[in-house]
C-alpha cells in the first residue's frame, strides 16, 4: 500500500489523515500480469467492483481493504471501526462457501470484473462468516424485502474475504473521461481554484433547476468553491439511466455552473440507500475528495416507501445524524429545507417563508415528471428544468404504451402459469406488442442448465432469468415469465432490477388438491413417497407474495378468464391503448 500527502493542499486533509491509494507501480504491474495465470480468480459483481475501485483510490480512507471479522462487525453493532474511528456502512466482499472452500490462508487470488478481466491481487488473510439479517437490521433499520438493498444482502456470499489489495488496474470508462476524476486529482483541480472551504453535493437523480439553485446558494453560504458529485455506480434500480443522468450534469455544468468556483466530477459510488447512515458516509467519502462541507438533504439516500406504505426514514433523520456527528467526521452539514417556485418573483423560495407570505407557489413530484410529462410525451416546464435537460429526459422516455415490461407469474407447480402464460402471450401479440415468453421448463433446458433443486440453485435460476428480463424491459420490450420462484426475497430482488411499476407480479393462486389433480406428470405423487427431494409445495415451502400487483384464482377462473385479467390491468395501468 501507498499513502499519499497532498502538496501544497490548502483543504482538509483526507479522513484518517492520508488518502489510500492502492494501484502498484508500473514495474509491479508488470511482474503481477505475468503471475496471475495461476492464480485463482474471485469474479466480483459491479457493486464489489465499485467498491474496489472506491478503496483504491483512497475514496473509502483510512481503509486500505475490504473489511476484516472485527471491522465488519463493529462497525454493524456501533458504526465504528475496530480502532474507535467512525465508519458507518461496511465495505466487505463477501463469497460463497463454494469459494472459499477452494481458498487457502495466506494465498493470493485475483479479482476479477464480470467480464473476466482481472483489477487487483488479494492475500487471503481472513475468512469468516457474514450475519445479513444483523446487517439488515443494524445498517438499514429493516428486513423489509422492499428496501431495494435487503433481498441482493441476503443473497449475497455467507462468508466474507479480506486482505492485503494489489490494484493492477482500474475498471476502465470510456464515457466522460474528463469528469471521472479520483480524489487526488479532484482535490488538484480544488486546489488550482483556490478555495479553502469547498460544499460538495450528491445525487443520484437528473438535476433539475431546484437542485441548481439550492447548490449556487450552498456554494455562495460558505464563499467557497462548489463540488458536484453525482454517484454514477450502483444506485437504485430503475432509477434514471445513468448514461441519460450523466449527460444531463455534462450539459449543466457547462452551460450554467461558473467553472472558477464549481467542480464536476463523477463518483464510481454503489450506494446502499441506507438514509441516516449513508449520508454521514457521504459526507467521509466527500472530505476524502476535498470537502469540508455537505449539503444533507430531506430524505438523504431514502430508498421510498415500505411494504406498509411508510417511508423507510424520516424526512430528517439523516440531517439529525449528520448534526450529531459532523464535528467527528470533520464535515459541517447544509441543510435546506424544500424550495419551490413563485411564478410573481420568477423565483424560488422556501417552502415555509411561500407558505408563510402566502404566495402561489409550483412544484412537481418525481411521479409527476414520469407519469404526468415524460411518460405522456410532454415537455417539462423551464421554471422547473433546464430546456436541454427536458429535451434529454423526453428523448429517453417514451409514452407508456410504448415501454417495455415484465408479467411474473408465480405459483405452485401446476397451479396453471404455463397455460395462462401462452394465452397471455396470443392476446398481447394480437394488440400488436412482441412478446418474449420464459417459461419455466424451457428456461431449465436452454438457460439454466446444469443447475439443481437446491434453495440456491432455485435462486439462482431465478436470478438469472430476472435478469433476462430486466435487460428486455429495459429496451421497452415484453417479457413473460412463468416459473414457480417460490423466494420471496429471490422475486424482490428481480423486482429492484426494473424500474418502479414495470415488475408486475401475478399470483397464480390454486390450492394444492387442485395442483395435485391436474400433475399429469405425477411430481407430487413421487415427492410425498419420497422419490422426489426438495419439491415445491410438498418438502419444500413456497412463500407466497405479500401484496402482488394481481391475484388470480385458477380454481375458479379459467386461463383465458385469469390471462384477460391481467389485460385489464394492463389497461387500466396505460401499457395498453
Amino acid at each position: 500500500m501507498i499513502t499519499e500527502t497532498i502538496s501544497k493542499d490548502i483543504l482538509i486533509p483526507p479522513y484518517g489523515g492520508k488518502l489510500v491509494n492502492l494501484l502498484v507501480s508500473e514495474e509491479e504491474k508488470i511482474e503481477i500480469k505475468e503471475s496471475i495465470t495461476y492464480l485463482k480468480s474471485v469474479q466480483l459483481p459491479n457493486r464489489f467492483v465499485c467498491d474496489l475501485e472506491m478503496l483504491a483510490v483512497g475514496a473509502f480512507s483510512p481503509l486500505d481493504r475490504f473489511m476484516g471479522k472485527e471491522d465488519y462487525k463493529s462497525v454493524v453493532k456501533d458504526m465504528r471501526l475496530k480502532n474507535g474511528l467512525l465508519f458507518p456502512i461496511p465495505i466487505i466482499l463477501p463469497v460463497s462457501k463454494e469459494i472459499v472452500k477452494e481458498l487457502k490462508e495466506g494465498e493470493w487470488v485475483v479479482l476479477r470484473d464480470p467480464y473476466n478481466v482481472p483489477l487487483a491481487l488479494m492475500r487471503v488473510e481472513e475468512v469468516f462468516e457474514r450475519d445479513p439479517e444483523e446487517e439488515a437490521k443494524e445498517v438499514l433499520k429493516t428486513l423489509d424485502p422492499m428496501h431495494p438493498l435487503v433481498p441482493e444482502l441476503f443473497l449475497w456470499g455467507e462468508y466474507c474475504i479480506s486482505g492485503e489489495l494489489k490494484v493492477i488496474q482500474l475498471p476502465r470508462y470510456y464515457d466522460f473521461p474528463e469528469y471521472r476524476l479520483t480524489p487526488k486529482e479532484t482535490r488538484e483541480r480544488l486546489n488550482q481554484l483556490g478555495y479553502k472551504d469547498v460544499v460538495a453535493f450528491q445525487t443520484r437523480n437528473p438535476m433539475h433547476r431546484v437542485h441548481e439553485e439550492l447548490t449556487k446558494r450552498a456554494r455562495k453560504t460558505i464563499n467557497g468553491a462548489l463540488l458536484i458529485t453525482p454517484a454514477v455506480g450502483e444506485t437504485k434500480k430503475g432509477d434514471v439511466d445513468v448514461n441519460v443522468r450523466m449527460r444531463i450534469y455534462k450539459v449543466l455544468y457547462e452551460k450554467y455552473y461558473q467553472k472558477d468556483n464549481t467542480l464536476l466530477v463523477f463518483l464510481p459510488l454503489a450506494m446502499r440507500m441506507a438514509g441516516p447512515r449513508e449520508a454521514l458516509w457521504h459526507g467521509i467519502i466527500r472530505r476524502n475528495y476535498g470537502a469540508n462541507y455537505f449539503v444533507v438533504g430531506r430524505d438523504h439516500a431514502g430508498p421510498g416507501k415500505d411494504s406498509k406504505g411508510k417511508p423507510f426514514y424520516g424526512p430528517y433523520e439523516a440531517q439529525e445524524l449528520f448534526s450529531q456527528y459532523e464535528e467527528e467526521i470533520g464535515v459541517k452539514m447544509l441543510a435546506f429545507e424544500e424550495l419551490v417556485y413563485v411564478p410573481a418573483l420568477d423565483d424560488y423560495v422556501e417552502k415555509s417563508e411561500a407558505e408563510k407570505k402566502g404566495y402561489k407557489y409550483l412544484s412537481i413530484s418525481g411521479t409527476q415528471v414520469r407519469e404526468e410529462y415524460l411518460k405522456q410525451g410532454k415537455l417539462l416546464p423551464e421554471w422547473f428544468t433546464r430546456p436541454e435537460i427536458a429535451q434529454i429526459l423526453l428523448t429517453h422516455y417514451k409514452p407508456k404504451h410504448m415501454q417495455g415490461f415484465c408479467i411474473w407469474l408465480t405459483g405452485l407447480p401446476c397451479s396453471g402459469k404455463s397455460t395462462v402464460a401462452q394465452i397471455l402471450k396470443a392476446l398481447l401479440e394480437a394488440r400488436g406488442r412482441k412478446i418474449t415468453l420464459l417459461d419455466g421448463d424451457v428456461v431449465r433446458t436452454y438457460i439454466s442448465q446444469g443447475l439443481g433443486f437446491s434453495k440456491e440453485d432455485r435462486i439462482k435460476n431465478i436470478l438469472r432469468v430476472g435478469f433476462i428480463a430486466s435487460e428486455i424491459v429495459k429496451h421497452d420490450g415484453v417479457v413473460i415469465c412463468a416459473l414457480v420462484s417460490p423466494y420471496k426475497m429471490a422475486r424482490q430482488e428481480v423486482r429492484s432490477m426494473m424500474e418502479e411499476g414495470k415488475f408486475i407480479e401475478v399470483y397464480v393462486n390454486a390450492t394444492i388438491e387442485v395442483c395435485e389433480m391436474r400433475d399429469v406428470k405425477g411430481y407430487y405423487k413421487m415427492a410425498k413417497e419420497g422419490l422426489i427431494k426438495g419439491f415445491t409445495g410438498v418438502d419444500d415451502p413456497y412463500e407466497p407474495p405479500d401484496k402482488p400487483e394481481i391475484e388470480i384464482n385458477t380454481t375458479k377462473l379459467s386461463p383465458e378468464e385469469s390471462a384477460r385479467e391481467i389485460i385489464k390491468y394492463l389497461e387500466r395501468q396505460g401499457f395498453l391503448v
